[in-house]
């Protein structure tokens, strides 16, 4: 189990909930469900920059994550377009753990240089 403390500073509430538009989105449940399915899940795309360095950071933790690649998928600008709804951001890569929504690289980036993101790693 992680150990959360109040690390989570960001501006919008990542808790999972469905608005806009995508509210009677089908694929709405199977995003759930993916967001559910790793204690770390980071949903990327294989030609991002930043995708690559935010999987780096949880390598360099040691941390094992279930990984979706967008643009391998068919639904994949569907479920991007979902991400959006529930997290307010758009871009990739997008980081949960715990089901909650760390945010991209930057603010992985930011957690990991403060030690932080290594404390929520902490089973």
């Amino acid at each position: 189990m992680f150990k959360f403390s109040n690390y989570f500073f960001f501006k919008r509430d990542s808790s999972i909930s469905s608005k806009g538009d995508t509210i009677n989105s089908p694929k709405l449940a199977l995003v759930k469900q993916m967001i559910k399915s790793d204690k770390i899940v980071i949903f990327s795309k294989s030609y991002c920059i930043y995708c690559k360095m935010v999987k780096e950071l949880f390598d360099k933790c040691d941390a094992q994550y279930t990984e979706y690649v967008l643009d391998g998928r068919d639904d994949g600008e569907e479920i991007q377009k979902i991400l959006g709804d529930l997290t307010g951001a758009t871009t990739v890569p997008r980081v949960f753990v715990n089901e909650k929504c760390l945010g991209g690289r930057a603010e992985c980036k930011q957690l990991y240089d403060s030690g932080k993101l290594q404390k929520l790693l902490i089973f």
